[in-house]
């Protein structure tokens, strides 16, 4: 592809369709990574629970789980033949929201563990003798350690918006319904168009960071006001 091509690419309405699906896919599974793994995470650091230690140990062993190995779980359980055939999820986007939100899941649940277990070992006990039980501590140490976990879930995002083998197993790669910047640039690439992956990738790089600058400004605001 030309220069000349490249830009008309860049710019027109199927390029753009490929960076809101990147866009939405990721943030809706980082979102519900963090909606399941903060509650996790805090849950954790403050309760006693039968079978914690094992737990903590898995969340931190995940941290490396193997997208293709989710893929391939997923798939599995998706198609006509597994136990969730009847769903249709399979080569859809909400599939794809699904593998996304399996890998950041132990990111998030993991950071949140920490940050929660420090200031818990740290609070814990003034908060007990003010009274406050420990479901009633989690929400003021959420909100102390709220800059931690801003971290955990741009942690989480960044492991959403990057991913490729999962969702090509279960989204399929198919052009204007589940084809995403990264799994674009793997077809770009094994086409031996360079110069298209190259500017994809330059362009995910892009919306990873205003992703996260915006985040950031969105958390001093609230800091601030």
């Amino acid at each position: 592809m030309d220069r000349a091509g490249l830009i008309a690419f860049l710019t027109a309405p199927a390029f753009t369709d490929i960076v809101v699906l990147s866009v939405w896919v990721s943030l809706s599974a980082a979102l519900l990574a963090a909606l399941v793994g903060i509650p996790l995470g805090a849950a954790l650091a403050v309760y006693r629970l039968p079978g914690r230690r094992p737990i903590v140990i898995g969340l931190h062993a995940l941290l490396g789980l193997p997208p293709v190995v989710v893929g391939l779980s997923l798939y599995l359980m998706l198609s006509r033949s597994g136990p969730l055939g009847a769903f249709g999820l399979l080569f859809t986007p909400a599939a794809m929201v699904v593998a996304q939100s399996i890998l950041a899941l132990p990111i998030v649940a993991a950071l949140t563990h920490t940050a929660v277990s420090d200031l818990w070992a740290e609070y814990g006990g003034a908060l007990q003798v003010d009274g406050a039980s420990r479901l009633r501590a989690i929400p003021h140490l959420l909100r102390v350690a709220r800059p931690r976990l801003l971290t955990a879930v741009l942690a989480g995002f960044g492991r959403t918006i990057s991913e490729v083998g999962a969702i090509l197993i279960v989204g399929g790669n198919i052009a204007g319904y589940t084809r995403t910047m990264t799994t674009a640039i793997v077809l770009e690439t094994s086409m031996g168009d360079f110069a298209f992956a190259l500017a994809l990738g330059l362009v995910l790089i892009a919306v990873s960071a205003g992703v996260s600058i915006a985040l950031f400004g969105l958390n001093a605001r609230l800091v601030n006001s």
